[in-house]
C-alpha cells in the first residue's frame, strides 16, 4: 500500500490551510456576489464554475456526464435546496447548459486571476527576487463551423475557397519557474488582415509582472514585438532565423569572437514596416541589443540569439534551451485538456470553455510541481498524464465533499503517488519529442519526405 512519506513537502497545517482556501474560491461569497443569481437557484455562479473546471480536470467530460457527477457528489458550498435533498434535481444537462451561458466572461477572468495569484509567491521588493521569466509560443484551435464562430475566426482558404472550420489563434505566456500558464490572448488566423502573434503578444506583455525576461521562438524575433517588450520594461531573448541574423549583422559591431561563439552590439534600427507595426515610435530611435551567434551540437548547428542581456553565450544558450518547454505545454493544454475539440457554438461560450479549461491546467502544474518537489526532480520530469490520472482519481472530487482531515489524508496519497509518475530517461535517443501528434491528413512535403526516407532504409538494408 503507497503511504505518504516521512517528510511530507507541506505541513499539515499548510495543507488544511490550501484546502480551506481551494474550498474558499468557491464558499465565501465573492464569486456569486460578483455575478448573484436567485435564491432558489441550484447552479448558482460558484457552482456553475466548479463544474465547467471539474469538466476540463475530466478531459472535457460531456454536460450529462458533469451533471450526474454534480448530483452523486455535491460539493459543500452548494446552496441548500429542495430538489437536491430530496433527489428529484433533473439529470438533464438543459439547466447546466443554460447556467454556464449564464456567467460573464469578467467572472472567470476574476476567478482565472484568483487561482494564478494563489500559486504566485509573495515578492518582496524587485532588487531582493529573482526576475520571473517567460516562454512565449501560439497555436490554433479548431472550432465548430457556426455562423457566428466564423465570422469571428475565418476558416482558412485555398484556391477552391474556403474551408469549414473556423481557426482560432491561440497565444500563451508560460512561467518558467512554476509552469503556470498566464491568461492568454486570442485572434483570427486568416480572413484578409489576421491577428498577427507579433500583435498577441503586445496584450500579454501589459500583464507580465514588472522586469520579465521573456522568451520566443525565431518567429518573434523581429523588431517590433522587442520594442513593445522594452516598453513594458521587461527584457527579452529571442531567437532569429538565419536570414534575419545575416541581415542584421551586416550593420552590427564584432566585440567577442571565441571557439564556437560570436557577439556583436548593434543599434538596431526599424525598417518602413516595423514602424506601421509600432505607432508612437520616435523618428531616429533604436534598441541597443546583442545578437550571440553561437555553435550547438557536432554537427556545426548554429543557434542565433538576439537579447537585451548582458549575459555571456554558454548562459543565454542553457536559458534559451528551456524555450521548448512551452512546446509540451501546449501539447498538454491541447490535448489533455482537450481544447483542440471545444464544440461550443458562440464565441462567449468558447472563450469560457478555453479560459477554463487552463484554470484547470493550471491547477494541475501546481499539484505537478508539489510531487516533484516531494521526489526531488524537476517538474516536467514527471508525466503530466499520469499526474492528471491521479489528480482525477483522488482529488478531482474529493476535496469539495469530505472533511478536511480525510481530504489531507487523500492528498498525501495523492502526492506520493504522483511523486512517482516519472518519464523514463531514453539516453540513446537521436529523435526530438514530438511536441503534438500530427493530425491524420498531412502535406506534400510530408509525403515526400517519409517517401525518400523509406528510399534510403530500401537503399542501404540493415546487415543481418
Amino acid at each position: 500500500m503507497l503511504v505518504a512519506s516521512k517528510k511530507p513537502l507541506i505541513s499539515r497545517s499548510e495543507l488544511t490551510t490550501a484546502i480551506r482556501s481551494l474550498n474558499g474560491f468557491f464558499s465565501d461569497g465573492l464569486i456569486d456576489a460578483i455575478q448573484p443569481t436567485g435564491p432558489a437557484t441550484v447552479y448558482t455562479t460558484s457552482v456553475t464554475l466548479w463544474m465547467m473546471v471539474m469538466q476540463r480536470l475530466a478531459s472535457g467530460s460531456t454536460l450529462c456526464g458533469i451533471v450526474k457527477d454534480f448530483i452523486a457528489n455535491r460539493p459543500a458550498f452548494c446552496p441548500e435546496n429542495r430538489r437536491l435533498s430530496e433527489g428529484t434535481l433533473s439529470q438533464s444537462s438543459g439547466a447546466y447548459a443554460g447556467a454556464r451561458n449564464r456567467i460573464d466572461l469578467e467572472t472567470v477572468h476574476y476567478f482565472y486571476q484568483q487561482v494564478l495569484d494563489s500559486f504566485t509567491e509573495r515578492p518582496g521588493p524587485l532588487q531582493f527576487r529573482p526576475r520571473q521569466t517567460f516562454l512565449l509560443d501560439g497555436t490554433t484551435i479548431t472550432l465548430s463551423p457556426t455562423d457566428e464562430l466564423r465570422k469571428a475566426y475565418p476558416p482558412a482558404s485555398n484556391q477552391h475557397g474556403e474551408t469549414v472550420w473556423p481557426i482560432m489563434l491561440f497565444f500563451v505566456a508560460h512561467d518558467l519557474q512554476n509552469g503556470t500558464a498566464m491568461l492568454p490572448e486570442v485572434g483570427k488566423m486568416y480572413g484578409g488582415k489576421g491577428d498577427s502573434e507579433a500583435l498577441l503578444a503586445k496584450r500579454i506583455f501589459k500583464r507580465l509582472p514588472r522586469e520579465s525576461i521573456v522568451m520566443a521562438d525565431a518567429g518573434l524575433g523581429i523588431f517590433q514585438v522587442a520594442y513593445h517588450c522594452l516598453q513594458e520594461k521587461h527584457d527579452f531573448l529571442f531567437r532569429l532565423t538565419t536570414q534575419r541574423f545575416e541581415s542584421l549583422i551586416k550593420k552590427a559591431e564584432l566585440v567577442e569572437k571565441r571557439w564556437k561563439k560570436r557577439v556583436w552590439k548593434l543599434q538596431w534600427e526599424p525598417t518602413a514596416k516595423d514602424r506601421k507595426g509600432c505607432p508612437g515610435i520616435k523618428k531616429g530611435e533604436v534598441l541597443n541589443v546583442l545578437i550571440h551567434e553561437i555553435e550547438i551540437g557536432e554537427n556545426g548547428e548554429k543557434l542565433y540569439l538576439v537579447t537585451s542581456l548582458s549575459e555571456d553565450s554558454e548562459s543565454l544558450a542553457d536559458r534559451y534551451r528551456c524555450r521548448y518547454d512551452v512546446e509540451t505545454d501546449i501539447k498538454e493544454i491541447k490535448v489533455m485538456m482537450n481544447t483542440e475539440n471545444i464544440r461550443a457554438q458562440s464565441e462567449d461560450m468558447v472563450l469560457k470553455e478555453l479560459y477554463t479549461s487552463l484554470i484547470a491546467y493550471n491547477l494541475l502544474v501546481q499539484f505537478r510541481r508539489q510531487a516533484a518537489s516531494l521526489s526531488g526532480v524537476a517538474p516536467r520530469r514527471l508525466s503530466f498524464t499520469e499526474v492528471l490520472n491521479t489528480y482525477n482519481s483522488f482529488l478531482r472530487i474529493d476535496l469539495s465533499i469530505l472533511p478536511t482531515e480525510e481530504c489531507i489524508k487523500r492528498f498525501e496519497q495523492a502526492l506520493a503517488m504522483a511523486s512517482t509518475c516519472k518519464i523514463p530517461n531514453r539516453p540513446g535517443r537521436s529523435y526530438k519529442r514530438a511536441a503534438h501528434p500530427r493530425r491524420q491528413k498531412t502535406t506534400k512535403e510530408q509525403k515526400a519526405a517519409r517517401k525518400k526516407s523509406n528510399t534510403k532504409i530500401n537503399e542501404n538494408p540493415p546487415e543481418t
